[in-house]
């Protein structure tokens, strides 16, 4: 096997303070990738206060300026990273995104002959697709997409139906999900979960919990407005948030009992072994690793049907899924599962096999290691 030399192209990177998904799954995936011999260098955008270059967990991470406002920064964006991967000369080049990262890597691509991998990191109605179609001059880069990326990398069954309505080839079509570290993410006893409780001075009561971005496609506001409605029937119940965003003062003020902000964390694992329900509103959602986490912890999920959700959770067997935007289908759901206590335990175990069957971690690094080697092979021939 060929020892590749990978760029990926993201928006934002460590230590970006809104990063979401998309940049802890790349970040997880790395040092896989290294171990199977691709060298990997990063690019992305240098916002204020970071480093042109830096070395992050033995990684290369080069950022590029972006000086003046939105339009020109996306300008600069991809001329200041098209040259730098002429400089660097990838074998392959994936990007992480429909937008500026795939313009990049097309114009990249056009220029000096890279094979292009571009992943899609959203489906729905303010996913990759969605948003380029409504932008001016958007049809025309996914006409050039269509022609130029080599492969378009699937999270979810969701996505790939919106890449084959646009008339993507199915060649052209790969489903490689995000991967969660099993090892990591996994269920505690009983015991360990009241100690976990303990050690973060959590409250007494079940907790339900909530990881990711405090931003308007979470819809955590809908939570918060049920959130008294639920206490009613379950008074010891909690609500325990964890992250920040730009919604979040807004959040703090419509927060009522039980609702608890934690804020940002480094590490999300010992709040998922101490929750007992994990909840996931959203009303757009690629393939999201929250959820992957959750399940892969052992907790039941509820979750709206957006994205890679109902690729992974099984109606009544690993989780419950509830429509986007129906905070009163969302609560039924949250009383149904916190009623059952034996349920609960049945749907994570559930929920905690497909994951570890489907969704490791090295399963993906050595799916995404195998892509390279073939588009590799491809500009080559």
């Amino acid at each position: 096997m060929n020892k590749l030399r990978i760029a990926m192209i993201i928006q934002a990177y460590y230590p970006y303070p809104y990063i979401g998904g998309a940049e802890r799954q790349l970040a997880a995936l790395v040092p896989l990738l290294t171990a199977r011999g691709a060298t990997i260098r990063i690019f992305t955008r240098q916002y204020a206060g970071l480093s042109r270059f830096e070395l992050i967990d033995g990684v290369e991470v080069e950022r590029i300026p972006i000086p003046g406002p939105k339009a020109v920064a996306s300008i600069a964006f991809t001329l200041g990273t098209v040259r730098a991967l002429h400089r660097w000369k990838p074998d392959v080049i994936h990007a992480h995104e429909l937008l500026s990262p795939t313009t990049t890597a097309v114009a990249a691509k056009r220029w000096f002959g890279t094979p292009v991998v571009a992943k899609v990191l959203r489906g729905g109605e303010l996913g990759d697709i969605a948003k380029l179609q409504t932008r001016r001059g958007g049809i025309s880069r996914l006409n050039l997409f269509k022609e130029q990326v080599n492969r378009f990398i699937c999270i979810s069954q969701e996505i790939d139906a919106e890449l084959q309505a646009i008339g993507t080839a199915d060649k052209q079509r790969i489903f490689i999900p995000n991967g969660v570290d099993t090892d990591q993410y996994r269920p505690v006893t009983a015991a360990q979960k009241g100690e976990l409780k303990q050690t973060l001075a959590l409250p007494e009561g079940k907790i339900v919990l909530f990881t990711g971005r405090l931003s308007p496609e979470k819809r955590v506001n809908h939570l918060i407005s049920i959130w008294p409605s639920v206490r009613q029937q379950y008074p010891d119940a909690q609500l325990v948030l964890v992250g920040t965003g730009k919604d979040e003062a807004a959040l703090k003020a419509q927060a009522g009992d039980g609702v608890h902000f934690v804020g940002r964390v480094p590490d999300v694992t010992v709040y998922l072994q101490a929750a007992d329900v994990f909840v996931l509103p959203s009303v757009t959602e690629g393939l999201s690793n929250a959820l992957l986490e959750a399940m892969a912890a052992g907790l039941p999920a509820v979750a709206t049907r957006v994205g890679g959700a109902p690729d992974i959770i099984s109606e009544g067997k690993t989780g419950m899924l509830v429509p986007p935007d129906d905070p009163e289908q969302l609560k039924a759901a949250l009383l149904a599962v916190l009623a059952d206590a034996r349920g609960q335990a049945e749907m994570g175990a559930a929920g905690r096999q497909v994951i570890v069957d489907r969704y490791g971690l090295t399963a993906v690094a050595d799916q995404l290691r195998h892509l390279y080697e073939v588009v590799y092979g491809e500009g080559k021939s």
